[in-house]
């Protein structure tokens, strides 16, 4: 492994960087982000790698640099062989914890080596002699070493004689039971976006560039942005969505009304999932931009039309419905 000093980390596998992962995070010691992450405002999710790498690792192994540690991929996904779709996928998260003022993000990769590692293997050779750390953020569920046998009170107790402090972060409720990944993905999967964004304390979204789609919408007389989401991102259910959609203007950071199809298009005899979007009240050129689309609303689920102006008349009432629904939450710069 790269030898990279952490000084101050935060460690855990959740997947979704909700509030219950974030006092974690904030309780870093903030030195200075490294070059090309801003403190403020992450890179988007489609900008990075960072340039200069030789260089930035070597600022990374003389840097004290407060970091997240997780696993790549997911210990639930090695261990059942299921591939496991993601709430914040590994760009997203590099630039979410950018954004808390995290310097550098540290993917461990989860090998049946590092499964087999005890508590006080894991401790010494991975957190002491590897990484150096001085401080550690953890949550209070927090397990590892082989089966999962090492607790919260075990890092404590390994880590005391080398002189580390750990901070132990409580759980994070939400109506009297705890947040995590499952109970999101469960509220996603039910297209439930209230209490997702409540659980995240953030409205869920999708990244990703615009790619060339069959620019049927177009043709319909509703251009769309086709994105190209990554494989491992965990979509909600087919259907139609409001969406504000940040990317698409010149002006850094404002967000423009949408609406969103997921699915695959069963009125044109779609194949393949597709995520498309049709931003309300604008006009221009999205071919190889990055958009970062945040949902709002579930508006209806997927259906087939029995001809191509059954469904353009039923477009034309979406973006109605969309933007009564966004006029109710207004986030973006629109009139």
């Amino acid at each position: 492994m790269q030898q990279i000093s952490a000084h101050a980390l935060g460690l855990g596998h959740s997947d979704s960087l909700a509030q219950g992962s974030a006092p974690a995070l904030t309780t870093l010691d903030p030195t200075p982000p490294l070059r090309g992450l801003s403190r403020r405002r992450g890179p988007s999710p489609n900008d990075l790698p960072l340039p200069d790498i030789d260089q930035r690792m070597r600022d990374l192994r003389t840097t004290p640099t407060p970091t997240v540690m997780t696993f790549f991929p997911h210990p639930q996904e090695f261990f059942s062989g299921k591939s496991r779709p993601a709430l914040t996928p590994i760009t997203e998260k590099a630039a979410m914890i950018s954004q808390l003022g995290v310097g550098q993000l540290v993917l461990l990769p989860f090998t049946q080596a590092l499964a087999n590692l005890t508590p006080q293997e894991f401790v010494e050779d991975l957190l002491i002699q590897q990484l150096k750390v001085q401080y550690i953020s953890v949550g209070k569920d927090f397990c590892f070493g082989k089966k999962r046998q090492g607790t919260v009170d075990d890092l404590q107790t390994l880590t005391r004689p080398y002189g580390v402090e750990v901070h132990i972060t409580p759980h994070t409720c939400l109506g009297g039971e705890r947040i995590s990944s499952s109970r999101i993905r469960n509220a996603l999967a039910q297209a439930d976006l209230a209490t997702a964004e409540a659980l995240l304390g953030r409205p869920y979204s999708l990244s990703g560039r615009v790619v060339k789609g069959q620019r049927l919408g177009r043709t319909l007389g509703f251009p769309t942005a086709n994105l190209a989401i990554p494989e491992d991102k965990f979509l909600p259910p087919h259907g139609v969505y409001s969406v504000w959609v940040e990317g698409a203007s010149p002006v850094a950071g404002q967000r423009l009304p949408g609406v969103m199809n997921i699915g695959q298009r069963p009125t044109v005899q779609g194949l393949s999932v597709t995520v498309e979007v049709h931003l309300l009240h604008w006009s221009g050129d999205l071919y190889g931009k990055s958009l970062q689309v945040f949902l709002n609303q579930h508006l209806r689920p997927e259906q087939r039309f029995p001809s191509l102006d059954a469904l353009k008349a039923q477009i034309e009432q979406d973006c109605q419905t969309a933007l009564a629904a966004l006029a109710k939450t207004p986030v973006g710069n629109w009139g």
